[in-house]
């Protein structure tokens, strides 16, 4: 049988690229990336993306494809997975959507509603309320409005914290309902998916690992080259966890065990949102709350027997 789409969801370093990774080989697929980060060039190391080991075992799609001064919406990456999955259908091969940002599943599975245009005049008072008021009481406002919105969007996050104000100041709807309301992507029963939500504790500790193993591979020499473009700090790609703390240490204001430590606690922080997201959103998800990967392929097993060898 081919054709068939699995989704993997997971936070990050929870195992899940690997997991792909094995299932593709065993099913002769090809993984598709579902990750918001992952999706730009030159930041392979510091966003975890598929080393070139990694990319001769499979087909990988839509990593490290697009330029950090184009900054992609949920609505382009959707289209982009689409016509990628078509193809490999075409192919007569399975896909595996592998991430960790649960708007693009949710697109996926259960929608994207197009907002309306937002008038200049709405969007203008949004900034300057932000601007007034700052992130703490803004996001307290939001909430009263668009609760999961505020809750789901990351600390300093200016771009999508009015970008969400401005769709229920213009139309006196949440956009988390207008996101909610459109159309399934992936027509029920053709997807099958699966969570990882590891035990908290194992996987903060792996983060924490993991980003002195990134300072030392080349993530240093990944942010000074995206810092020295120039680009605007609102950019989806500036907003990749550890291109702020790393950069602070190679402007001189502060040591490289301080960045790090830094970006230890955001990725920590990511992590927790991640987790909270697909309890919310994914509850009826089958879970594997394996770390390891030998256990995390048997409990995939059992939820997919078929595969057994």
């Amino acid at each position: 049988m081919t054709g068939r789409i699995w989704l993997i969801a997971g936070p990050t370093a929870s195992g899940k690229s690997a997991l792909a990774l094995t299932l593709a080989e065993r099913a002769g697929g090809e993984i598709v990336n579902a990750d918001s980060m992952q999706l730009y060039a030159g930041l392979q190391v510091l966003t975890a993306g598929p080393a070139p080991d990694d990319l001769a075992r499979a087909p990988h799609h839509l990593f490290g494809t697009v330029d950090p001064a184009d900054g992609w919406s949920v609505g382009r990456w959707l289209r982009a997975c689409l016509e990628t999955l078509e193809g490999i259908s075409a192919r007569g091969r399975d896909a595996i959507v592998v991430g960790g940002t649960g708007l693009y599943f949710r697109a996926l599975t259960k929608g994207l509603a197009e907002t309306p245009d937002i008038p200049d005049g709405v969007r203008g008072a949004a900034e300057a309320d932000y601007a007034a008021l700052g992130e703490a009481e803004f996001r307290g406002r939001l909430a009263t409005a668009d609760p999961a919105a505020a809750a789901r969007i990351a600390p300093g996050d200016r771009q999508r914290l009015v970008r969400a104000w401005e769709v229920f100041a213009a139309t006196g709807r949440a956009l988390t309902d207008w996101q909610a309301a459109g159309e399934p992507a992936l027509a029920p029963g053709r997807w099958r998916a699966l969570a990882l939500e590891p035990p908290r504790a194992a996987l903060y500790a792996r983060c924490d690992t993991r980003l002195h193993a990134m300072a030392a591979a080349g993530a240093l020499d990944e942010v000074r080259a995206l810092v020295a473009r120039g680009l605007d700090p609102r950019l989806p790609a500036m907003k990749a966890v550890g291109v702020r703390e790393l950069a602070a240490h190679l402007a001189g204001e502060t040591s490289l065990e301080a960045a790090i430590a830094a970006a230890q606690q955001e990725t920590r922080r990511y992590a927790k949102r991640q987790m909270t997201w697909m309890r919310g959103q994914m509850a009826d998800w089958p879970r594997i709350h394996a770390l390891e990967a030998a256990e995390q392929w048997r409990q995939f097993l059992a939820l997919e027997p078929a595969l057994t060898p």
